[in-house]
């Protein structure tokens, strides 16, 4: 069967526990078995286009069965998937073809509008799938179609270093694909192994021993990926999932959907929910709240685990969801963990409601440093600010990009570093405080000021809901901190009173100048902040050019 790869090992799963639930979306179930033999016949389908080792296949999925599908078709074939943002228009969607040079795309019929625009100039496609409801375009081919004429693809020959690439968001710039082989992948799954006793299988053989030690252990994991596929939370999480012989979970709403979240971890038992942050946590809780006092408290006994990572998880709502956790008896962990596409393990933060640290500090990973610009490492206690960075199992880059590629993986002290950018320091007992990214950091009047600890002391406000915060041309200062903040339906607080409420935790350079008040914060799919639309939004606002 060749080396361990995602698609070998998710082979022997089918194999051998073929009965087993593998997928769930709003009422359609697909076992391992189904799974395996979907997935083959698109794995025809993908051959037959010329796709093989070294391609690249793009999908612009949203969640649902359909994606992890495509995903096991591509790994079948040695292709690499790549991910793409559902909500980029046509100049953004040919931009990603482009640059990730993929020969199939599959599509949902959503998008399928804004890829007849561009498809004429995408020669290097070969294969378009269009995916879901509506008439299929002549340029493309149904999903279901294919599946339903193609025989099963044979298997083949794989190699552990087969890759899964995972675009960036862009929110500063263009979106980079990350290259993670599927080793390096895998070796990230250690973590939830060694804590059973268990070692990382790098054969065929081990692998199967790890399943049957697994099932004897404990039950397959179904996790409720809440935040997109398309994204590294859920995206990375779900690759783990399956290669312990569980179950992805997927939500038929398009965007956040509490209710039918919250029905669908009492109906399938899920044990794990993945999440990004506050944007997902708070209507999640709001929800919970609902319920109990309307005498009908979530079933949560299922639960065992809420993940999140990449943006800020606030510890009153974590300590808000822990309390409607105990209060139905369940042991519910709050893993809040700092990751990034270029690298996952960076520092992390386990809730289970007694006596947990502030919002945004964590515990620096094993395989992770912080260095100062001479390539000395931040010592706890110093006060010193440097760059975030890991080590260990990382990508290998950026896809067609290697002068990006040597500014963010480095070599430092004998070890190769995956470093994307986030400025944290470390205190005397070893809590590391995440200040920010370097790129949207604001020069003012000399100070740098990081936006992700404005936007954090804001949110603790009890009139705000959510908040962004950029700089923008200032005569005096350079650059004006400005809060682009929207508040909790019905709160009243003025300007002032808004940015004498951060005084006790926030120096005073670090307060906001100005301060524009939005219905919504707009934030990408991920829940991240989208600082060119709150940059443009905040000069709209203040008649700045």
């Amino acid at each position: 069967m060749g080396e361990l790869s995602f698609a070998t090992a998710w082979e022997v799963v089918a194999d051998t526990r073929g009965d087993r639930l593998a997928l769930y979306n709003g009422g359609v179930s697909r076992t391992w078995a189904e799974f395996e033999d979907r997935a083959a016949r698109l794995a025809r389908a993908l051959s037959g286009a010329g796709v093989d080792a070294g391609s690249n296949v793009a999908l612009a999925l949203y969640n649902g069965n359909e994606y992890m599908e495509a995903e096991f078709a591509a790994f079948k074939v040695r292709a690499a998937p790549c991910n793409v943002n559902y909500r980029y228009v046509e100049a953004e969607l040919s931009y990603l073809i482009t640059n990730s040079q993929a020969k199939a795309v599959f599509c949902d019929h959503a998008l399928a509008e804004r890829f007849a625009a561009v498809h004429e100039g995408l020669p290097g496609v070969s294969l378009w799938v269009h995916v879901g409801d509506g008439e299929c375009p002549e340029w493309a081919s149904a999903y279901e179609d294919l599946i339903a004429v193609s025989l099963p693809a044979p298997r083949i020959e794989r190699k552990s270093e087969d890759l899964w690439i995972l675009y960036t968001g862009g929110t500063t710039g263009h979106p980079k694909g990350v290259m993670w082989p599927h080793e390096n992948l895998m070796a990230l799954v250690r973590r939830s192994l060694a804590p059973l006793g268990l070692e990382l299988p790098t054969t065929v053989a081990q692998y199967t021993a790890t399943l049957d030690a697994l099932d004897a252990l404990t039950d397959p994991p179904r996790q409720l990926a809440a935040s997109p596929l398309m994204h590294g939370t859920a995206g990375i999480g779900a690759l783990f999932t399956m290669f312990q012989g569980g179950a992805v979970v997927t939500l038929t709403s398009r965007s956040l959907d509490s209710a039918e979240l919250w029905e669908t971890v009492a109906n399938v038992r899920c044990s794990l929910v993945s999440i990004v942050g506050d944007v997902f946590c708070a209507p999640m809780v709001d929800a919970l709240d609902e319920a109990t006092a309307a005498g009908h408290p979530v079933d949560l006994s299922s639960l065992r685990s809420v993940s999140s990572s990449g943006v800020m998880w606030s510890q009153p709502i974590k300590d808000r969801l822990l309390g409607h956790a105990r209060a139905v008896g369940s042991e519910l962990l709050c893993n809040d963990s700092l990751g990034a596409s270029e690298g996952v393990g960076f520092a992390g933060k386990e809730s289970t409601g007694d006596g947990d640290t502030e919002t945004a500090t964590f515990t620096l990973g094993p395989n992770a440093a912080v260095f100062k610009d001479d390539g000395t490492r931040v010592e706890p206690g110093s006060g010193e600010i440097g760059l975030l960075a890991v080590s260990g199992p990382i990508p290998i880059g950026y896809f067609g990009d290697p002068v990006k590629s040597a500014e963010t993986f480095r070599e430092m002290q004998g070890q190769r570093w995956s470093i994307p950018g986030d400025f944290a320091r470390i205190e005397a007992d070893g809590t590391l405080v995440l200040l920010g990214r370097g790129s949207v950091s604001i020069n003012t009047g000399g100070e740098k000021v990081f936006p992700e600890e404005v936007e954090e002391a804001l949110k603790l406000l009890p009139e705000v809901s959510d908040a962004n915060v950029v700089g923008v041309p200032d005569p005096k200062w350079g650059s004006a901190v400005t809060a682009v903040v929207e508040l909790i339906d019905g709160a009243e607080i003025t300007d002032q009173a808004m940015v004498d409420g951060l005084r006790s935790h926030l120096s005073g350079y670090k307060l906001p100048k100005n301060i524009v008040r939005v219905d919504s914060v707009f934030r990408a799919p991920n829940g991240k902040a989208d600082y060119k639309w709150a940059t443009a939004t905040a000069k709209s606002s203040l008649g700045i050019d």
